[in-house]
C-alpha cells in the first residue's frame, strides 16, 4: 500500500536527501515497512545510517551538510528521541545549518479506529500536549503531518525554508495514524522549490562603503564564517591583495582567508588582551561573524567606521546583541565582496604609496607572528603543550585532509598553529553545546569518503560526543577518522570563567573550582572497546610523533583511531598558551 510515510520518503529524496540518520521507535510502522518495500522493489530511497543515540544523529547530519551545503534528514522517536537531541538542537540552529527533523507522535486513537491505533502501553506515556513546542525556540519551521495528500509539499517547502538564508534547521512530526493512510502518488516540481535567491548591497551604497574604506589609513577585515562559501574565500584574497587589508579571524569556525597569506594576522578566542591591529583600526568590515569581538575585552576604537554584512546582520535568534555600525547590510558575504570588488576596479586613483606601506607593515606583523609560534612550539619541556600537538598534528595534514576543531580552551591554539590554506579544510561547530565533533566525523566522512578526517578535541568535549555510539557508528559505515584527545583532566573552560570574574577569589585561593577529572578514565579504550578503533594513551613527547604516524596510517586502512594525549593538567598554575601579539611600530 502506497502511504503517508512512502511518499514522505520518496519526497526526501526528490529533494536530494542522501542520508536518514534513524533513530527509530514505535511511531515509524509506516517508514519501516515503507523502506522494506523499496528495498525488495529495488527503489532507490535515501540511505539509513541507524545511530543509538540522537544527538549523535543529528550532529551527523551537521557534519554532512556543513561539508556539503545539502541538508540530511534525522528521524527521532516522538517527544522523548526530540528530546534526546538536545545540545545539538542548539548546535543546528546557532550554526544555520540546514536539517530536517522528523519525529512521529503517539497515536490519538485506541480503539482501533484506524491503522496504528494505541497498542502499546507506551503510546499514553508519550502523549504530550506539544511536542513541536520543544523545538520552536530552535527551528525555523515547525509543522505537523496530517494528511499524505500533501506531505511532499510540505517536505518540500521545509527544505526550501532550511536551505534560504540564514539556514537552519526544520521539524515535522507526524502520529502514526497519518504516516499509515493511504496516499494517493502526487508529483512535484522541484524547480519550483527552490532556496531564497542571495541577497546583495544596495548597489548605491556598495559606493559609499567602497569610498570609506579607500579613505581608510589602517582598515582591518573580521571575519568567522565566510568559508562556508569556498568562493567566498577567493574573493576576499582579492580584496585584501588590491588594497592591502589585514585579515583577523574571530572564533573562526571555517577556513575563511589562508594562513600563509601575508595579509592574514591571526585569530583570537577569548584572549584577555586587546589585539593591536583591531585597536588602531579606523575602518573595520565585519564579513559574516556573530561574535567579531568581546568589548570588555577586546574592540575597535570608538572612531573607527564599522560595516557589517551577514545574512543575519540583526542576529534575530540572540536576546542580547548589539555592535554599532555605520551600515548593516542583510547580504551574502560572496555576493558583497564580488560587488566591492567590482567597484574598485574602475577606480584609478587608489593612493598605491599607501597600499604598499600598508602591505609592508602587515607583512612584517605576519612574519613576527609565524616566527613567535615557531619559538612557542619548539620550547624545550618535556610537557607536551598544545602548541606542540597542534604543531606535530600541522605535519600530517595535506590538501586532502579535513580538521575539525573543538578544543574549547584550546581552540585558539588550534586555530593559530595548525595554518590551514585549503577552502573546506577545517570546520568548528559555530555553536556552544559541546561533543558535535564526533558525529561530525562521521557526516564529513559520508560527505567526503576519499579525504583524511582528523576531529581536535578536549577530554571533556570528547565525552560529551557520546564516543561509544560515534564509534560503533563509525566501524558500522565505514567512516574512519582521527580523534585527538587534549587531555588537561578536565573542564578548563569554568575555571576560566570563575577566575574572569573573581580573579582573587576563595575558589582560586584554595583551587577549589569542580573540574578535574581525576582519577583518569581510558577515554581511547572506548573507542576500542565500542568499534575496534585503534586506542593509545601519549604521557610523553618522544612517543607523540610515532603514534601520530601509526593512527594515520589505521584510518587510511580503515580502521579509526584514537590518541589521548596528556597536556598540563587542568589546575597547574602558569600554563597559559594563549599567542602574545605585540604593538606593531
Amino acid at each position: 500500500m502506497y502511504t503517508t510515510g512512502t511518499a514522505f520518503l520518496e519526497a526526501l529524496k526528490e529533494a536530494g536527501v542522501s542520508y536518514i540518520f534513524a533513530n527509530l521507535g514505535s511511531d515509524h510502522p509506516s517508514i519501516i515497512e515503507s523502506l522494506a518495500v523499496a528495498k525488495q522493489e529495488n527503489q532507490e530511497l535515501p540511505t539509513v545510517i541507524t545511530c543509538p543515540h540522537e544527538f549523535v544523529a543529528l550532529s551527523a547530519a551537521q557534519g554532512y551538510a556543513q561539508a556539503t551545503g545539502e541538508p540530511q534528514a534525522v528521524i527521532v522517536h516522538v517527544e522523548c528521541g526530540t528530546q534526546n537531541m538536545g545540545g545539538a538542537i542548539h548546535n543546528v540552529y546557532k550554526s544555520r545549518t540546514p536539517v530536517l527533523i522528523f519525529a512521529g507522535a503517539s497515536p490519538y486513537t485506541q480503539e482501533n479506529e484506524l491503522l496504528g491505533s494505541r497498542n502499546e502501553f507506551i503510546h499514553w506515556i508519550q502523549d504530550v500536549f506539544d511536542q513541536r513546542g520543544i523545538m520552536r525556540g530552535y527551528t525555523k519551521y515547525d509543522n505537523e503531518i496530517r494528511t499524505g495528500t500533501n506531505v511532499k509539499q510540505l517536505v518540500h517547502r521545509s527544505l526550501q525554508i532550511a536551505k534560504s538564508e540564514p539556514k537552519g534547521p526544520v521539524y515535522l512530526m507526524g502520529p502514526r495514524e497519518v504516516m499509515e493512510e493511504e496516499a494517493t502518488p502526487v508529483t512535484i516540481q522541484k524547480e519550483l522549490w527552490e532556496p531564497i535567491v542571495p541577497a546583495a548591497i544596495p548597489p548605491r551604497q556598495v559606493g559609499e562603503l567602497a569610498n570609506d574604506l579607500l579613505a581608510a589609513k589602517n582598515p582591518v577585515i573580521v571575519v568567522s564564517y565566510l568559508g562556508k562559501n569556498e568562493q567566498a574565500v577567493w574573493e576576499l584574497v582579492r580584496l585584501s591583495d588590491r588594497l592591502a587589508i589585514p585579515v583577523i579571524e574571530s572564533v573562526p569556525n571555517r577556513m575563511n582567508f589562508p594562513a600563509s597569506h601575508e595579509m592574514h594576522c591571526g585569530s583570537y578566542w577569548n584572549n584577555p588582551k586587546q589585539n593591536d591591529i583591531l585597536a588602531e583600526a579606523d575602518f573595520v568590515l565585519v564579513l559574516d561573524s556573530d561574535v567579531p569581538w568581546i568589548p570588555v575585552k577586546n574592540k575597535p576604537s570608538d572612531d573607527a567606521v564599522i560595516y557589517y554584512i551577514d545574512v543575519d546582520p540583526l542576529k534575530e535568534q540572540m536576546p542580547l546583541w548589539y555592535i554599532p555600525s555605520k551600515r548593516f547590510f542583510k547580504a551574502d558575504s560572496y555576493t558583497a565582496l564580488q560587488q566591492i570588488n567590482d567597484y574598485l576596479e574602475k577606480i584609478d586613483d587608489i593612493d598605491k604609496e599607501l597600499v604598499s606601506q600598508r602591505w609592508q607593515k602587515y607583512a612584517n606583523y605576519h612574519k613576527h607572528l609565524l616566527e613567535k609560534r615557531r619559538e612557542i612550539e619548539q620550547v624545550e619541556s618535556e610537557v607536551i603543550t598544545p602548541e606542540y600537538l597542534t604543531a606535530c598534528v600541522r605535519e600530517l595534514i595535506d590538501d586532502n585532509t579535513i580538521v575539525i576543531n573543538e578544543g574549547i580552551t584550546s581552540h585558539e591554539v588550534i586555530s593559530n598553529h595548525l595554518e590551514t590554506t585549503v577552502p573546506g579544510s577545517y570546520y568548528g561547530s559555530s555553536a556552544g553545546s559541546l561533543g558535535w565533533h564526533g558525529g561530525a566525523a562521521i557526516g564529513m566522512k559520508l560527505a567526503n569518503p576519499d579525504k583524511t578526517i582528523i576531529s581536535l578535541t578536549g577530554d571533556g568535549t570528547y565525552l560529551f560526543s557520546i564516543p561509544s555510539t560515534v564509534h560503533w557508528m563509525a566501524k558500522r559505515y565505514n567512516t574512519p577518522f582521527l580523534t585527538v584527545i587534549y587531555n588537561n583532566s578536565g573542564w578548563k573552560a569554568p575555571k576560566e570563567s570563575t577566575l574572569g570574574v573573581h580573579p582573587h577569589g576563595v575558589a582560586n585561593e584554595n583551587q577549589d573550582f569542580h573540574v578535574h577529572f581525576d582519577p583518569p578514565a581510558d577515554l581511547s579504550g572506548i573507542a576500542s572497546a565500542a568499534g575496534e578503533a585503534y586506542a593509545v594513551t601519549i604521557k610523553d613527547k618522544k612517543s607523540l610523533q610515532i603514534a601520530l604516524k601509526e593512527a594515520l596510517k589505521m584510518i587510511k586502512m580503515g580502521r579509526s583511531a584514537v590518541l589521548d594525549v596528556y597536556i598540563p593538567h587542568v589546575y597547574e598554575e602558569g600554563k597559559t598558551t594563549l599567542l602574545e601579539q605585540e604593538v606593531i611600530q
